[in-house]
């Protein structure tokens, strides 16, 4: 039978250890876990920073890419990981929406529930891109001729709830339009599909786009975001050019199991915000066309709930199905 003493000692112990802890971290190999397949923006960014991270903490730091399920089989392998901060979940907007309609839609999502939020990584405005066969060079044009060709516009996305999805979902429920969603297992065939007039339109990542705008084979309409983008100034926003108020990013962000003790998570987001704003991480995020913005746990999380209330909301009042 345990002591009086021997049971004061371990509560003083217990009490102690998760500071203890999180003075000490990192203590060992560091995983972050890509709920996404090698190659996408997730697993770049992932990638570039793992490499400085390495170097900053003095530990290994990989990247285990888990993919599936629009990126549930990754999140929720984050999700029952060790609470210690060495394992690490890097995800975009469309993982953590995925996460959240698995949950049953709740307006009230509240990412704690699962995941602790550590820091916002990057969050880049989209391009709208319209294939040379739709007459529109603006998002007034655009709306204009949907008004007045029904049903005939379709445009194509990385998959059911990713951010160039609820871009498009966006974008017709302001313009007041019908737009048929198509879409596709990543940006990887839906581009083709898009430059061969398979589809009309799409809300995608600048990188994959950017190169195909310049020779002529797609034309911009529009970025998503409220601001233009300090990297493609001369590129006006939807806002701007027919759509007032339309505002839609595509964000990445670093997670941890929610047990993870605040002061850890606090260290964590310490140091990748010292790594992305280095010179190195910055100029390889502009080649992604993206631009760093790390923030507190407190703010990402803050951030992470607006967001994914937003586009449930959105879904909910459009009768858009997400997730499938």
């Amino acid at each position: 039978m345990i002591s009086r003493r021997q049971f004061v000692i371990s509560s003083l112990l217990a009490g102690v250890a998760a500071p203890a802890f999180a003075q000490g971290f990192p203590s060992a190999l560091i995983r972050i876990v890509v709920p996404a397949a090698p190659g996408g923006g997730t697993d770049i960014l992932a990638r570039a920073m793992s490499t400085q991270l390495q170097t900053a903490w003095g530990q290994t730091v990989i990247v285990e890419n888990r993919s599936g399920a629009g990126g549930l089989i990754g999140t929720r392998s984050a999700i029952v990981a060790t609470a210690d901060g060495h394992t690490l979940l890097m995800a975009a907007t469309s993982a953590i929406m995925s996460l959240a309609i698995s949950k049953g839609s709740n307006p009230n999502f509240e990412i704690a529930d699962d995941l602790a939020a550590v820091t916002l990584v990057s969050a880049p405005p989209y391009i709208l891109v319209a294939h040379p066969s739709v007459p529109a060079k603006n998002a007034a044009e655009l709306v204009a001729y949907a008004k007045a060709n029904p049903g005939k516009l379709t445009y194509g996305s990385s998959g059911a709830g990713a951010a160039s999805h609820l871009s498009g979902a966006l974008f017709a429920q302001m313009a007041g339009i019908d737009m048929l969603h198509v879409p596709y297992r990543g940006m990887g065939p839906a581009v083709p599909d898009l430059l061969g007039g398979r589809i009309q339109l799409l809300f995608a990542p600048a990188i994959t786009v950017t190169p195909h705008i310049a020779s002529g084979a797609l034309r911009m309409i529009g970025t998503t975001g409220a601001r233009r983008s300090s990297l493609f100034p001369d590129f006006p926003t939807v806002a701007e050019t027919g759509l007032p108020g339309y505002d839609s990013l595509g964000w990445f962000g670093l997670f941890a199991p929610s047990a993870v003790p605040q002061a850890t998570t606090a260290k964590i987001a310490a140091g990748v915000r010292a790594v992305l704003l280095s010179e190195d991480l910055k100029k390889r995020l502009a080649e992604q066309g993206a631009e760093p913005a790390p923030t507190t746990p407190a703010e990402f999380r803050t951030f992470v709930n607006a967001d994914i209330r937003k586009w449930l909301a959105l879904a909910a009042k459009a009768g858009i199905k997400l997730g499938g």
